[in-house]
């Protein structure tokens, strides 16, 4: 029943439906690994010339190269093995809207990025979506505890269950060959991107 004094708030976004999100979340990462993939045949087929898109740390110069060394890889069987795990985590993390998945990686890509041309050795080359990914897992490990989300708790838990062992062996500092200072600030940025993205509570329609 409407009158004078009463008032209406509702929110007036269109949602997308779990259907749309879905769908663009797929898409989303299917081409987003499918430019990895790309970008490594034209670095094979160039002589490795990307391979200088890797980060050396403590130059100056390699500052340039933060965003992009995540793009590119060391070998087919380096990209092949960062391929599944991006694609699921980066799928899960980009159902919670593309917008913010976005800011969530950019943030886990500049700040592993800074982190490894920080601490790792000298003379080393580094480059992957490893870090990225490490960064994922930590993000969706966490979101939902912070949001206090069911579904997003049960995420966590399974993200925890599939992937959380071989999370532990890339942070092990003793394999060669491994930027494991790359995974370690990967993992950390991530879970800090989940504090700092949070979604807050729905606002529900109130009506009086």
């Amino acid at each position: 029943m409407s009158g004078a004094g009463s008032g209406t708030r509702s929110g007036t976004a269109l949602e997308w439906t779990r259907g749309d999100r879905a769908r663009a979340a797929a898409k989303l990462m299917v081409g987003w690994v499918a430019l990895l993939w790309l970008l490594e045949v034209v670095d094979v087929v160039s002589g490795h010339a990307l391979d200088g898109l890797g980060i050396v740390p403590r130059r100056a110069s390699e500052l340039v190269d933060i965003v992009p060394a995540s793009f590119i890889h060391f070998g087919f069987g380096h990209v092949a093995a960062n391929s599944v795990p991006l694609l699921v985590l980066g799928f899960l993390a980009a159902l919670g809207g593309l917008r913010r998945f976005a800011a969530v990686c950019a943030m886990i890509i500049v700040a592993d990025g800074l982190g490894v041309w920080l601490i790792s050795p000298a003379n080393t080359n580094t480059a992957g979506a490893s870090g990225l990914i490490f960064g994922l897992f930590g993000f969706l490990l966490v979101g939902g505890f912070i949001e206090r989300r069911p579904l997003g708790v049960l995420v966590g838990l399974l993200v925890g269950a599939v992937w959380g062992s071989s999370i532990l062996m890339g942070l092990a500092p003793t394999q060669t060959g491994v930027s494991w200072e790359g995974h370690l600030v990967g993992l950390v940025s991530g879970v800090a991107a989940a504090f700092l993205f949070r979604r807050r509570a729905d606002r529900r329609a109130v009506t009086a």
